[in-house]
């Protein structure tokens, strides 16, 4: 049995198979259009892809459905929290006469048949594979199968891996550090020798007692102290710990401990104790985490992550008892060791690079201004 199919539809099938399987691209739900398909991929050179298969007639349309594309984009911008969203509009039925003149972010294309997708100049120069998806190998029920399912199974593998990444899993780690810290402060009740031997003294970090850029972080100074700090590092570590996994997740705790203490050597230059250090960290990794799932994190970021981080860092510089240094060395300490080891399915392997190299220049950088300036 063979089924023709329009040229129109196949050209769309074609895009869309190719954006979807080989691109990684989601289709976007849009209300209010018709004939128009809309994909998006925030890591990609289009973060947006649409489709537009309706009739446009005159200069005077193709403006107003340039004005459209813009109110989409600036909505799907406000949405991601993304500071710029170059868009690629895909036209298939343009009327000859209609010039095309590309607006900022939104670079226009004309596509009526498979030799405008291999136009020198044209999509191939950013996305060169579409050549070789965009060959005919004839209409027929085969081909519509197969798109089908290869579109069907990508969407499927990628619901798959988010239902793993986004699912409740069982949280040891932070129960662990949780534990510790109230053995600790037990301990140092019990032993007051403790505080003077682990707390965090510039100056004996200076004279090579370096292991009190890590202890620092599991003393605290009374109850409250204690119960603040263990109430929050239970909210946000188990996030963490759930979304990047236990050894991701302690690899980011203890290092953002160590560059919390080394900036707050660096600046307060006095006694200081706490996990505060460690737990904005863990902030600064929900925070990169959250902006590259920030489709479905997004509205989390905007009404809850970013305020408690804004509110807690001005607190802190309100507070004169409250080592605020420490905070900022955790918080960008946890962002950058974040961005080192990856998150989830969205790992980018330069990303990764750049997370290393700049986590590493900043250890370099706060160690050079406490032990060799």
């Amino acid at each position: 049995m063979s089924i023709k199919v329009d040229s129109k539809d196949e050209i769309i099938m074609r895009l869309v198979h190719y954006f979807v399987t080989e691109e990684d691209y989601q289709p976007i739900i849009v209300n209010g259009v018709k004939n128009e398909i809309w994909l998006e991929n925030l890591t990609a050179p289009y973060r947006i892809v649409r489709i537009n298969s309706n009739y446009i007639h005159n200069e005077e349309q193709l403006k107003f459905d340039n004005f459209k594309v813009k109110n989409i984009a600036k909505q799907i911008k406000k949405k991601t929290l993304s500071f710029k969203v170059n868009t690629l509009n895909i036209l298939l039925d343009l009327n000859e006469d209609v010039n095309i003149n590309n607006d900022k972010d939104i670079n226009t294309y004309k596509i009526e048949n498979f030799k405008d997708v291999k136009k020198e100049g044209g999509i191939t120069k950013i996305y060169p594979k579409l050549k070789t998806f965009m060959n005919k190998k004839g209409n027929n029920l085969d081909f519509i199968v197969k798109i089908t399912n290869d579109i069907n199974n990508k969407t499927e593998k990628d619901n798959k891996n988010y239902e793993e990444l986004f699912k409740p899993k069982k949280i040891i780690v932070t129960k662990a550090l949780i534990a510790i810290n109230i053995l600790m402060f037990i301990l140092s009740i019990m032993m007051p020798s403790i505080q003077s031997m682990f707390i965090l003294s510039p100056l004996s970090v200076k004279a090579g007692e370096v292991w009190r850029l890590v202890t620092a972080a599991f003393l605290h100074g009374d109850v409250i102290h204690l119960f603040v700090n263990m109430y929050s590092l239970n909210i946000i570590g188990t996030q963490v710990e759930n979304f990047l996994g236990k050894n991701k997740f302690l690899t980011i705790y203890l290092g953002s401990a160590i560059t919390g203490s080394l900036l707050s050597c660096v600046i307060t230059k006095s006694l200081s104790l706490g996990a505060s250090g460690a737990i904005f960290g863990l902030l600064g990794s929900i925070l990169y985490f959250g902006y590259h799932y920030r489709i479905y994190l997004g509205s989390v970021l905007k009404s809850q992550i970013i305020p408690v981080i804004a509110i807690n860092l001005l607190i802190g510089f309100m507070m004169p008892f409250i080592d605020n240094a420490g905070h900022i060395g955790g918080l960008f300490g946890g962002l950058f060791i974040t961005m080192a080891l990856g998150v989830g399915h969205k790992d980018d392997k330069t990303n990764q690079i750049n997370g290393i190299i700049i986590t590493i220049i900043y250890l370099l950088f706060l160690s050079y201004l406490l032990f060799l300036r």
